[in-house]
């Protein structure tokens, strides 16, 4: 068969998108140029790849064994060609990276600001998510994550110090309710919870005291996916919530927000800015590596 890397980077693209729509807007072409293109490929094996239906498209056991096979070395292999043509002096093209939603230093503005003034031929496209996976089959160049959850296998680059979360809520709210002494005493209180997704359960408040780390079950009366909804049901009194300290300060140094259980919340390893080991490293990666190192 010919060798088409195109075919594969479009069978890998409609593997992972569940559609070929999501599929030609993820790669810039049109949803027949995709449909084609996996139709040359499975011509060229001899077996179907999709199972295809009005609605969705599923990859065979045959797919399922390529996807596998493939999916890896080909953004290995798209990155080493990407390098050779890069250009160290001149940083450009797309750089792919995934952020957690409560990155405060990257997302809040003025580093990725700088970032894009600096070097005006990179186009950054951030993706903001609190899913955990694998970076290299999502198809993006780097993620911003805490330390704690990366994989051995990344090279981490620290963007922050030490980072602390921090139990908050409104000076109208305390002097109603009053303030919890122990984190035990959280469940006779109202609280605002935080949850990824809707079939998931709310987040568990994490502490450590007595000489031990632990975690609190609060059974929020409230729960979003929204920090900043979060954030202003918290300052209008509506309850107790719990986040990163560097989400909330602003309101804290304003007054708007008070923190509690202090004593209970030491700092932990803070945010990492992580790519792949294996991969060959774009100058327009190395351009954000060395700009969050100086930024920091």
């Amino acid at each position: 068969m010919n060798n088409d890397l195109n075919l594969l980077t479009m069978f890998v693209a409609v593997a992972e998108a569940g559609n070929f729509r999501a599929a030609a807007d993820r790669l810039g072409v049109t949803r027949s140029a995709v449909s084609q293109g996996v139709r040359r490929l499975e011509s060229a094996l001899e077996r179907p790849l999709f199972n295809r239906t009005t609605r969705s498209v599923r990859l065979t056991q045959e797919g399922e064994r390529l996807l596998q096979a493939v999916s890896t070395p080909l953004a290995e292999l798209t990155a080493v060609l990407e390098a050779t043509l890069d250009s160290p002096e001149s940083p450009h093209g797309m750089l792919k990276v995934t952020a957690t939603s409560i990155a405060e230093r990257f997302l809040s503005g003025p580093l990725i600001a700088d970032f894009v003034e600096k070097y005006p031929r990179v186009t950054l496209d951030v993706t903001v998510t609190d899913e955990e996976f694998d970076i290299v089959a999502g198809g993006f160049d780097a993620g911003i994550r805490l330390g704690e959850v990366i994989e051995q296998d990344m090279v981490a680059v620290p963007l922050t110090g030490e980072q602390r979360q921090v139990a908050v809520a409104s000076p109208n709210y305390l002097a109603r309710h009053g303030q919890p002494a122990r984190p035990q005493e959280l469940v006779y209180h109202r609280c605002i919870g935080w949850r990824p997704l809707p079939e998931t359960a709310p987040y568990r408040w994490e502490f450590e005291g007595d000489g031990r780390a632990f975690d609190v079950a609060v059974e929020p009366q409230v729960t979003t996916n929204d920090m900043l909804w979060m954030i202003r049901t918290s300052l209008a009194g509506g309850g107790i919530t719990f986040g990163m300290e560097e989400t909330f300060r602003p309101y804290i140094e304003r007054g708007e927000l008070i923190t509690i259980l202090d004593e209970w919340l030491p700092p932990f390893a803070g945010f990492y800015l992580y790519y792949p080991s294996r991969r060959t490293v774009t100058s327009r990666l190395r351009a954000l590596i060395d700009h969050v190192r100086e930024y920091r």
